[in-house]
């Protein structure tokens, strides 16, 4: 089949990458240039002198790479929590008839018509009575059950054959190992989409550190980012270079994760 690119067509294209590519690239070539030359005019896209300096400076600082280590911290721990959380209760939903499992999973359903800032302040008094405010445990345990993990999970485990499961409980196999030996190792691309999500959500994540961090020691590199404004002035080389390093785990992991995200997608999209 002969492909037509008309002008429009291709156009169209070429403005829609200009949009979405050209805010990254300006990012990271203004990260390569001095003060001076960031605050030239008229400006310029490419930097006349490459200069290392702004990542040197920024690496060097040490609060950088406790920003950076807690951020990991919060990303993985949260988002391996979220996953196996989301799995377990998925599975139940998929698999097991009990009473009220439909209202149940519509209430699930029904908070995501909640908007974040109204349970923020419940979520926010528990965790000061669990003494969990101002720690890194109080990032990690807050979003660790998403009603979007549980219906991704549950409409994947859904289209698993109940077959395979009724064999393994006649042999007498237990619950818990169906779900590790069955479950999981057949539902590897959603849970490799849920867990690139909660990757990329945790990392991105601003508000809720923000809100319960104090100790500047427990920041995250979001935090971090935006107290890098200060009130009457900003260092634009520091805040360039931050971004930029605070970019590269995201684009790391998605390239990492890309196949089982795609493949994730597309079985949820075609699977009956």
């Amino acid at each position: 089949m002969t492909r037509i690119y008309s002008p429009w067509r291709l156009a169209f294209v070429a403005l829609t990458l200009f949009v979405f590519l050209m805010p990254p690239v300006w990012l990271f070539l203004s990260s390569l240039k001095s003060q001076q030359e960031i605050f030239q005019w008229p400006p310029t896209i490419f930097p006349a002198h490459v200069t290392l300096q702004n990542f040197i400076e920024t690496v060097s600082r040490a609060k950088f790479l406790i920003f950076f280590r807690n951020s990991a911290i919060v990303s993985v721990l949260s988002a391996l929590l979220s996953v196996t959380i989301s799995v377990m209760a998925g599975y139940a939903l998929a698999k097991f008839r009990f009473k009220g499992d439909t209202l149940f999973f519509l209430l699930i359903m029904s908070s995501l018509m909640v908007p974040l800032q109204i349970v923020m302040i419940p979520v926010f008094l528990v965790l000061r009575d669990l003494h969990l405010l101002d720690t890194l445990a109080g990032i990690i345990i807050a979003p660790a059950a998403t009603p979007t993990g549980v219906f991704l999970m549950r409409q994947y485990i859904t289209n698993i054959p109940d077959s395979l499961l009724e064999a393994a409980r006649i042999d007498g196999t237990p619950e818990w190992r169906i779900l590790l030996r069955i479950i999981v190792p057949l539902s590897i691309p959603a849970i490799g989409t849920l867990l690139a999500f909660n990757l990329v959500w945790r990392w991105n994540d601003y508000l809720w550190p923000f809100l319960i961090i104090t100790d500047q020691d427990k920041w995250t590199v979001q935090v971090a980012l935006a107290n890098t404004v200060g009130r009457f002035g900003i260092n634009w080389p520091r805040l360039l270079s931050m971004s930029v390093l605070s970019v590269l785990p995201v684009l790391v992991m998605f390239a990492a994760l890309q196949r089982m995200l795609m493949s994730g997608l597309m079985a949820g999209a075609t699977k009956e």
